[in-house]
């Protein structure tokens, strides 16, 4: 049986070619201050001997770890699974590595995330979370790297961003709502106090009702659903409120509405119609299939990834705060899928 072959490492490299250790850092980090004919065959060796440089090694000579890290508020969530993917596919495209955290949306373990990852040196960090405490822009600020946000939002417009236009989507909906003469809508969003909720999800429900000369109605809006078991045990009090359709920020916690409704006898849509916001996969397996809006999730990642390297290349960015278009999904859930 043949000796397996172990890693070679960059003392294997600098003793086969008869350079310093110096040089063949240098090559490995594309320094031009190596003579060609030096650089080709420390090239030569590291093909030959299987050399792989270490990222955090190569930071040594370069200042930089070629890694980023990424703060997330929940891994199984399909939305930001889906940005995720779209980061990481550019990531590798600039030959970047990424770390990835999980914060359950919990702001004080978002802090420990960012501290960590800090620790580890990245080149740079992309944020996710509903949230964007006091103390998380602390943090960013003491872990001194350029930082950009994907799905999240930033009211003073300092840091980077990617998004839609939540307020926007969340009036034309409920606008469709009320042109076709549904008088009670219930919204649905995550929390009573986080401004992506307040200020953008909530606020266009609200611009919408006002345009027609309509107070917002608090006994129809539900805060607090972060799961399906969440929205399952929601849909008999949103049925109870009167409402006769909903708007819902999340798919998997709309699935546990849809679901709560039938099980206790409602019919979607011919007694109430739902639609919700980010069209995953739960929105086709569904049934029935539910409407929603279509927030451009890998793009919003991809987008977000790419605004980092120009950060962490130290180039200026023509738009700090980029709003990707997002359009309006029509299946079975709602009555107009139906007539169409």
């Amino acid at each position: 049986m043949a000796e397996e072959k172990k890693n070679a490492t960059i003392y294997d490299v600098a003793a086969a070619v008869g350079v310093s250790l110096a040089t063949v850092s240098r090559v490995v980090n594309g320094s031009e201050n190596v003579r060609p004919a030096t650089r080709d065959k420390v090239r030569a060796a590291i093909e030959e001997l299987g050399y792989r440089p270490n990222a955090v090694a190569r930071g040594l000579a370069s200042k930089k770890t070629t890694t980023v890290g990424v703060v997330m508020p929940d891994m199984t969530n399909l939305f930001y699974s889906e940005l995720t993917r779209g980061i990481d596919d550019v990531a590798n495209m600039y030959q970047y590595d990424v770390l990835l955290t999980n914060t359950d949306d919990d702001p004080k373990r978002a802090v420990t995330a960012i501290r960590n990852l800090a620790d580890k040196q990245i080149d740079g960090l992309i944020y996710m979370g509903s949230q964007l405490s006091k103390q998380v822009q602390e943090a960013m600020k003491m872990a001194d790297v350029p930082v950009v946000l994907a799905g999240s939002v930033d009211q003073k417009g300092i840091l980077p961003s990617v998004n839609i236009d939540y307020q926007a989507a969340f009036e034309e909906v409920t606008n469709r709502f009320l042109s076709e003469g549904q008088e009670r809508i219930a919204l649905v969003i995550g929390s009573a106090d986080r401004p992506i909720d307040v200020d953008y999800r909530r606020a266009g429900y609200g611009l919408a009702l006002e345009k027609v000369g309509r107070d917002v109605d608090e006994s129809l809006i539900f805060s607090g659903p972060r799961s399906y078991e969440d929205g399952q045990a929601l849909a008999a009090q949103i049925h109870a409120s009167g409402a006769r359709a909903a708007i819902i920020y999340d798919d998997e916690v709309a699935l546990g509405v849809l679901n709560g409704l039938q099980d206790a006898g409602v019919k979607v849509p011919d007694d109430f119609e739902i639609v919700s916001a980010n069209n995953t996969t739960f929105t086709m397996v569904a049934r029935p299939e539910l409407s929603s809006i279509d927030q451009p999730k890998y793009d919003i990642g991809a987008v977000a990834m790419r605004l980092l390297t120009k950060l962490m290349d130290q180039d200026s960015l023509n738009q700090k705060q980029v709003i990707l278009p997002h359009t309006m999904v029509n299946r079975a859930s709602t009555k107009s899928a139906k007539r169409n």
